[in-house]
């Protein structure tokens, strides 16, 4: 057989592997979607989350498991009100983040989240907490939350379901500011993929060649540690308006 020929079948060969590879990390994400309940009541895992092996990271009373971003204790613009994780911020502040008490590297995280009317904020992961760093973004990659349709100005990059300043969400499933929407998050090795309201709207591979020309160009240029690490703590945004966050959980992978 010519050496042309061998070449050709081993290309074909890899490029048979690497799709089945996504493939595989796709139905991933789909199956541990349909291992919630999302008819449960709040703040509570049912029982086949249990047996799956999900956990809470929030009981509905206290701020147990979460801390202040390089500080300790909760900054005093959040809250536990009426079941939920609360923000109170003013003005736009981009400071006093929260973040999980542990770190994390293959998970799925799963959040029901309520925007204000021109509300701004975000699920921040892969986040490395170092006194040099002023924000949990200048490391992590973050979810975007916001309320699209009272925010004006707002680019593709930018809009609610995105990976801020990398990936436009592909489409807008999300319910208007003042309605409950779940959030589910899949990080399994280099691969990402973000649901709103069970709908996929962002599915990317870290390290890739798209992925690093993103990374290297628009925002990021000017932040040299954005995605320096692959476990990391999970982050709520202040960015100075009103959310609400319940149901918050997570499955170790």
């Amino acid at each position: 057989m010519k050496r042309t020929s061998i070449n050709f079948w081993v290309l074909a060969a890899v490029s048979v592997f690497l799709f089945s590879a996504c493939e595989e990390k796709k139905d991933l994400a789909a199956k541990l979607y349909a291992e919630l309940d999302l008819t449960v009541a709040p703040n509570t895992l049912a029982e086949k989350e249990k047996e799956a092996g999900w956990q809470l990271l929030f009981d509905g009373k206290t701020t147990n498991g979460w801390h202040g971003y390089n500080m300790q204790g909760i900054p005093d613009v959040w809250a536990v009100e009426n079941g939920c994780i609360a923000i109170n911020g003013v003005g736009g502040n981009e400071e006093q983040d929260i973040i999980t008490d542990k770190v994390y590297r293959n998970f799925a995280f799963s959040v029901e989240y309520k925007l204000s009317k021109g509300s701004n904020s975000g699920i921040i992961f892969q986040v490395k907490e170092d006194p040099k760093y002023q924000f949990p973004y200048e490391t992590g990659p973050e979810f975007q939350l916001i309320d699209d349709a009272n925010f004006e100005g707002l680019q593709d990059w930018q809009s609610n379901g995105a990976n801020y300043a990398m990936y436009p969400a592909k489409s807008k499933p999300g319910k208007p500011a003042g309605e409950w929407n779940h959030l589910f998050l899949v990080v399994n090795g280099n691969h990402v993929t973000q649901m709103i309201n069970g709908v996929e709207i962002v599915s990317y591979e870290k390290y890739s060649e798209e992925w690093t020309k993103l990374r290297n160009s628009g925002k990021w240029a000017n932040f040299p540690d954005y995605g320096i690490v692959d476990e990391g703590h999970i982050s709520l945004q202040n960015h100075g308006s009103q959310l609400w966050f319940r149901n918050i959980k997570i499955k170790q992978l």
